[in-house]
């Protein structure tokens, strides 16, 4: 491992979000929150965290990024970014212990949503806009990570699923990234800004607009109204918001190739295609529900179910209804669906959709040979063979997920939360949605539960957004030795 090189990258991680924070410092001075020195101090502190590590690693900065540096740098700066993260949450008081403002910065940059804050009115509109800013700045981190990082150290299988970055030498890489990313934010920024200006047009405050598009576009789900998107009793920004939630899980790439004329790539997409009827089959179900035993109005069903089972899978976790007065066949589906997530290389946390797309293929595939034992067969992607490896690392993704998230909510429960709430804020933090069930409903918020309950589900935060074996291999002995 390269120590020096691993601080040198996350010294300008820091002096990157420390820029960031300009926004909500010129935010906080315009409205005169009272919140403006706190979040100056917290710049400053950032910014000369980030220089002061970039300059005394200088030196190491030339050096080559190996596998476990990758693994380190990634993890690190997660931790680190969440750490400057919740400075202006400590040192303008809105949270009452450090705790709860690293629970709210890592739900952040995690585009988790899972927030301990409640009358979000009565907040200052620096701390406002710099919630959601974290969510956009983690969302765009993460399709950065997923489609250009990622599978240059082939973490669960991702090498194989179409990335702008192949697998290629690691000192042609730099560059490469450099231009993904260029790219990739052009994109993400362009479809924000298309966003807010539509929910301006929708009635919604620029200062409104600017945080739900940040939060919508990384399938965060943090918002500027304790009661969210229900606040604004609006059709026209359901609709709207829905349709943008639905942009979010979709693989960036395709939206770049779109971008370029090249549309005819979403419908090759066997991922695209599956994500689609899965949200369609979803709607459908939960639209039924709610008529014959919820007695919503056809419309009705169709407007909330479809803003949920969008909100829910997507993981972006904004609620438009209290979806715990619904049946429990609609709340047992909207669980589910924090599993499956978004796309590879979207904004969308969960498994992923080609994921469990795989293993629905392989389950088929084993029945099929059971009837035609002798029959040889080929499990495709996109036309594609998938090889034993990719499979193998699937399987024991899915397997740490479940295990981690089961061995978790245990974990929850020792600490005297209720078993309904310590498996769906376990699940929905593993997923990075957000909103769960019981004490942590779509109507309440994480502060009841248990300060050790909060570091479980921090740490359950990061491993899901990070794709899990980035974190988990820190944890095994052989990565630290020589």
């Amino acid at each position: 491992m390269n120590p020096g090189l691993i601080f040198n990258l996350t010294g300008i991680v820091l002096v990157f979000v420390s820029a960031f924070m300009l926004v909500p410092l010129i935010t906080s001075l315009l409205y005169n929150d009272g919140a403006s020195s706190a979040i100056g101090i917290s710049l400053i502190l950032t910014f000369a965290s980030g220089v002061v590590l970039y300059l005394l690693t200088g030196r190491h900065r030339k050096g080559e990024l190996r596998h476990r540096d990758g693994f380190a740098v990634v993890t690190i700066s997660w931790l680190v970014m969440s750490l400057y993260g919740s400075l202006p949450y400590i040192l303008s008081g809105v949270t009452p212990s450090f705790t709860d403002a690293y629970f709210e910065s890592m739900a952040g940059f995690t585009t988790t949503g899972a927030s301990i804050l409640s009358n979000l009115e009565t907040l200052p509109r620096g701390i406002l806009i710099w919630r959601s800013l974290t969510q956009w700045i983690g969302g765009m981190g993460i399709i950065v990570l997923s489609i250009a990082i990622l599978p240059m150290l082939g973490v669960g299988g991702m090498q194989l699923f179409k990335a702008e970055v192949p697998e290629i030498g690691i000192e042609k890489i730099r560059p490469r990234i450099l231009d993904v990313a260029k790219s990739l934010w052009y994109v993400y920024a362009g479809i924000t800004g298309v966003l807010a200006i539509l929910l301006m047009l929708c009635g919604m405050s620029l200062f409104d607009a600017l945080c739900h598009s940040f939060t919508t576009m990384a399938t965060g789900g943090f918002s500027t109204k304790s009661a969210s998107i229900s606040y604004f009793q609006s059709g026209y920004i359901d609709v709207i918001i829905t349709f943008f939630m639905f942009l979010a899980g979709i693989n960036f790439s395709l939206h770049y190739y779109a971008i370029r004329g090249q549309l005819w790539r979403f419908a090759r997409s066997t991922e695209f295609r599956f994500y689609c009827s899965v949200i369609l089959i979803s709607i459908v179900i939960v639209s039924l529900n709610t008529i014959f035993s919820h007695g919503y109005s056809p419309l009705e069903a169709l407007r909330y179910s479809s803003f949920q089972v969008v909100s829910i899978m997507t993981t972006t976790g904004y609620v438009t209804t209290d979806y715990e007065r619904w049946p429990v066949l609609s709340q047992m589906l909207l669980l589910c669906l924090m599993f499956f997530g978004g796309m590879v290389g979207s904004t969308g946390g969960g498994m992923k959709q080609v994921r469990v797309l795989l293993m629905f293929k392989q389950a088929y595939r084993e029945l099929y040979h059971l009837i035609h034992p002798h029959a040889v067969s080929v499990l495709k992607l996109d036309g594609k063979g998938i090889s034993k490896e990719t499979l193998g690392g699937i399987w024991g993704f899915l397997f740490l997920f479940l295990l981690i998230t089961i061995f978790a909510a245990l974990l929850m429960t020792a600490l005297g939360v209720d078993l309904i709430t310590s498996a769906s804020t376990v699940i929905s933090s593993m997923s990075n949605v957000g909103p769960a069930l019981g004490e942590a409903g779509p109507t309440d918020n994480y502060s009841s539960i248990p300060l050790p309950g909060k570091w479980i589900l921090i740490l359950c935060m990061l491993i899901g957004r990070l794709e899990i074996y980035t974190v988990i291999v820190l944890f095994i002995p052989h990565f630290w030795s020589k």
